[in-house]
């Protein structure tokens, strides 16, 4: 700035001037969240809806408008519990979803989740609270932390979402639900039809 008003002057001089009249800011280094207790052993799994895991999976339509789905994975079945598509997921929807399970089959013990802002939010943490269940989260930058839900996902969206062509929300929702296909398969069981 100094140089187009025609001064000539060393930045190392202005530097020191900067600094002797405390211009200088330092910058603040973001504080990283330390967890609250130390990660534990994970249990064994001997039932079913003993722990339940839960992910994002993004998409969209033929006309490229974004889709979400959330899917919902029993660990010990490894089989599909709910899958949620909307063109948004916040964490009220997470909570909706979760409380329209409990009225269903009950809450599961823990739920394995990652660090998204959806499962970070007060919101299922206040949900977690009053329904006895704990939120088990991955380490950053982990995923295999939560391999039963990284398995479902990629089955998902190899048999599933990268076979088809969504017309509509409606039409991501039915062909989600009910496996990719309209009419039933005998010989094949499909892992994620509800």
């Amino acid at each position: 700035m100094l140089r187009r008003e025609g001064w000539l002057i060393n930045h190392k001089k202005t530097y020191r001037i900067y600094c002797e009249e405390k211009l200088n800011l330092r910058r603040k280094r973001p504080r990283r969240c330390v967890a609250a207790a130390h990660r534990l052993e994970r249990p064994e799994i001997s039932t079913v809806n003993t722990c339940s895991s839960m992910d994002f999976v993004a998409d969209q339509l033929f006309n490229g408008q974004k889709i979400r789905a959330l899917t919902v994975v029993d660990n010990f079945s490894r089989g599909s519990v709910a899958i949620t598509v909307d063109y948004a997921l916040k964490a009220a929807d997470v909570v909706a979803t979760l409380t329209h399970l409990k009225s269903l089959r009950g809450t599961p013990k823990r739920i394995q989740v990652d660090n998204g802002s959806e499962f970070i939010s007060h919101a299922l943490d206040h949900w977690a609270y009053e329904n006895g269940v704990t939120l088990d989260f991955s380490r950053p930058g982990k995923p295999t932390d939560d391999a039963f839900i990284e398995s479902f996902n990629g089955s998902l969206r190899d048999e599933c979402w990268n076979v088809h062509w969504f017309l509509s929300l409606d039409d991501a929702r039915e062909r989600s639900s009910t496996g990719g296909r309209i009419t039933t398969n005998s010989d094949r069981t499909v892992r994620w039809a509800i």
